[in-house]
């Protein structure tokens, strides 16, 4: 995976990303924005995906920064990765967000909330976790200390299903 989450990588990453956001999403249609996303992800398939739509107005989506980027550390060698969609209409809110609350895992911008219709979001954060074909096994709205115990449980669970089933297929 590229990690160019690093400090000072990450101020040049995200100003670049912003220019890029501020001329190419206001041309792209809704197909364009969802077809891009769905681009994206499917780079991540084969592995459990934690899918995690935030804002910056999201005082919960703040607190739950340092755990997905602990989640991404410690579940990255078990194909795990975070992947996550801002919803910001103003990609500005999002890098003043980000410059305090650094992430460790990629993230699509959606400043149209194509997305979040399509997901039929109920809250801010919401995520859903995906299995490593594609389909999202679990769905989780909101973020606290209780939940996020919850939500690592779910991970772990998936996580161990699909190497028991992929160590069930080789014995076969």
């Amino acid at each position: 995976m590229n990690r160019m989450y690093r400090t000072g990588e990450t101020m040049i990453y995200f100003r670049t990303m912003l220019l890029l956001i501020t001329f190419l999403l206001p041309t792209l249609s809704h197909a364009d924005i969802v077809e891009s996303f769905e681009q994206q992800l499917a780079q991540h398939k084969g592995k459990v995906v934690y899918l995690d739509f935030w804002a910056s107005w999201c005082q919960p989506c703040k607190q739950s920064f340092p755990w997905l980027n602990a989640m991404q550390r410690k579940y990255d060698a078990q194909n795990f990765t975070v992947f996550s969609v801002n919803l910001d209409a103003n990609p500005q809110f999002a890098a003043q967000f980000l410059a305090e609350v650094p992430a460790d895992f990629p993230i699509f911008y959606d400043a149209k909330g194509k997305l979040s219709k399509k997901f039929k979001l109920r809250g801010m954060p919401s995520s859903f976790l995906i299995d490593p074909n594609g389909k999202i096994v679990k769905a989780h709205t909101g973020f606290n200390a209780q939940k996020k115990a919850q939500y690592e449980n779910d991970i772990k669970e998936l996580l161990t299903s699909f190497v028991k089933l992929s160590q069930n297929k080789n014995i076969q």
